[in-house]
């Protein structure tokens, strides 16, 4: 689980340094303008981490159902060869999702993006010549790549959650429920803005002033809550956490 943690870490941190550093320029300055080949890069990356973090999103799924439902089985299942070549296959779908992009992305008319970051949306509403087919293409690779991968997270969790409710101890219940209540957050917060942006078969008839206030959720919102949410959540964080602070706050209280 903190292998798949870490990956889902460096993904939000990789997520919002695509962006953010070139947002905060243009908000402190008067010139509001990024250079095409800059745009592209922030297009790719962002992308790149936006579709790996789906496929991690789902391995954290699946280890929370192997630890689950099948708790003697899962030291075997899960090793540290296996979490590896899992996390190898999520960043190699990030990668070939840039690939499959790059290849359709079109040449534009203008040179005025209406949003915060170089978004393929926004890209598609300035390009020439008929664009459906890219728009098709486009729609295609984000429904399989969201809707596989929320599939199989709700598969994960109905299984989990007949587990649950066949333990014989309340005691039991409660803590798995709080071992998969982080993820359950992160899920609701990631997929449902990611619906509304993302799952549109047209772009250019799309109004970018709301899709832009809904963008900041996935963006910015969600990777900034994402280390709040598992923190508060884990009893072994929380538990490192107080013990710091008495040790290095002689007047904190010991119990």
């Amino acid at each position: 689980m903190y292998f798949f943690l870490s990956n889902l870490s460096f993904i939000d941190i990789g997520h919002t340094t695509a962006f953010i550093p070139k947002l905060l320029v243009n908000y402190l300055s008067s010139k509001n303008s990024i250079c095409f080949y800059c745009c592209v890069i922030q297009l790719c990356f962002y992308f790149l981490f936006g579709v790996t973090e789906f496929f991690i999103i789902t391995l954290i799924s699946l280890d929370r159902y192997l630890a689950i439902c099948h708790p003697l089985r899962y030291a075997t299942i899960m090793t540290s060869g296996v979490c590896l070549k899992l996390a190898v296959a999520a960043w190699f779908g990030g990668f070939l999702s840039i690939l499959l992009m790059i290849a359709n992305l079109p040449f534009c008319t203008s040179n005025i993006i209406n949003h915060f970051f170089c978004d393929e949306g926004p890209l598609l509403k300035i390009a020439e010549g008929n664009t459906h087919v890219i728009e098709a293409l486009g729609f295609l690779l984000k429904v399989v790549v969201i809707m596989s991968s929320l599939l199989f997270t709700l598969i994960s969790y109905l299984f989990i959650i007949c587990t649950i409710l066949r333990m014989p101890s309340n005691t039991r219940q409660q803590r798995a429920f709080s071992t998969c209540a982080s993820h359950l957050i992160v899920v609701t917060i990631f997929y449902g803005s990611v619906f509304f942006v993302y799952l549109r078969p047209t772009v250019k008839n799309s109004s970018f002033s709301v899709i832009k206030s809904v963008s900041l959720v996935n963006t910015i919102v969600a990777p900034v809550l994402n280390p709040f949410i598992y923190t508060i959540r884990n009893n072994e964080v929380k538990e490192a956490v107080w013990k710091t602070l008495r040790k290095n706050i002689p007047a904190f209280p010991k119990n």
